[in-house]
């Protein structure tokens, strides 16, 4: 057999989230550990499994707990994830946690978190895999922290240097989504667009969902990347994210339910079809990102909305 070490080099090479699983022991006390071995399993039933080594100190109690909780990470809680990978005395000091419904310690500010009940064990080589059926979930709708090679990784380190290095003018504009619908804004010529703010050659992500807050009266929460192009006639780039809208109504614009948008009062063509395409994918439950200009490009499938 091959080099334990330089196999789990190689099983490094795939992308991850990053998670601590969580349950309590015998004697209440809530217990957790960072895990990047985590996927869905099954929709009907809900299912999901992650990974347990068979050295860890936490082996006893997973395997015989009722239940268990996977907390998926938001890219802000890189410390959150290093403080459950270390032994460290009270690891649930450095984070704030309520008891989930089935009664797992669930996170708060983590992009989603699944409170399951012990479905199955599978005995793996030096794992055991713990499968669990989900009693009940919330998805914030937070980005989740990467992991690949041994370090981590954010969407938001990269769209940094994405933006720092674009030459010219640049429009921010979001698909901001809301309980299946999606808000439209008035554009100059009696239609319907996305909500655009203008971005400054020197400000940061960290200025954009202000701006967005301001001028829709409502909090927007931006996402991942969902479109990059350059409108070539008015010599301007756009970036386009996904991003989840907050409770009220707007300041400005209309909800509409994603699959009955009003694609013909859509005036400017690059957002009718970063729209179109959006509802389409939508119904597949599967996204990408587009590059290209407001005429032509490609589409880069690279993310799974799955069940959330």
């Amino acid at each position: 057999m091959s080099d334990p070490r330089a196999l789990r080099d190689a099983f490094g090479a795939f992308l991850t989230g990053v998670t601590v699983v969580t349950t309590f022991s015998d004697d209440g006390a809530p217990i957790g550990f960072t895990a990047n071995s985590f996927t869905s399993v099954s929709l009907d039933p809900p299912l999901l499994l992650v990974c347990l080594a068979k050295t860890s100190r936490n082996y006893q109690t997973l395997t015989a707990a009722k239940g268990f909780a996977v907390n998926i990470l938001s890219e802000d809680q890189k410390e959150v994830s290093n403080t459950f990978a270390r032994p460290v005395e009270d690891r649930f000091a450095a984070v704030k946690w309520q008891h989930g419904p089935f009664g797992s310690p669930v996170f708060s500010d983590v992009a989603a978190w699944f409170d399951c009940s012990a479905h199955d064990r599978v005995d793996a080589g030096d794992h055991i895999v713990l499968i669990g059926r989900v009693e009940a979930f919330k998805n914030t709708g937070k980005t989740g922290l990467g992991y690949a090679r041994g370090g981590y990784f954010t969407p938001a380190l990269t769209e940094k240097d994405l933006l720092a290095n674009v030459d010219g003018s640049l429009s921010v504009g979001a698909v901001a989504e809301r309980a299946g619908q999606i808000l439209l804004v008035p554009d100059a010529h009696g239609g319907w667009t996305l909500p655009f703010v203008d971005k400054a050659q020197s400000e940061g992500l960290d200025v954009l969902e202000p701006q967005f807050a301001a001028e829709i009266g409502l909090t927007i929460q931006t996402g991942l990347l969902y479109s990059i192009y350059e409108d070539t006639k008015v010599g301007r780039q756009h970036i386009v994210y996904r991003a989840v809208l907050g409770e009220g109504v707007p300041k400005i614009g209309q909800l509409f339910p994603v699959q009955q948008l009003p694609l013909d009062k859509i005036l400017d063509s690059a957002v009718c079809e970063t729209v179109k395409r959006y509802a389409q994918e939508s119904a597949l439950g599967n996204f990408g990102i587009y590059f290209g200009n407001q005429d032509k490009g490609r589409v880069h499938a690279v993310a799974k909305k799955g069940d959330l």
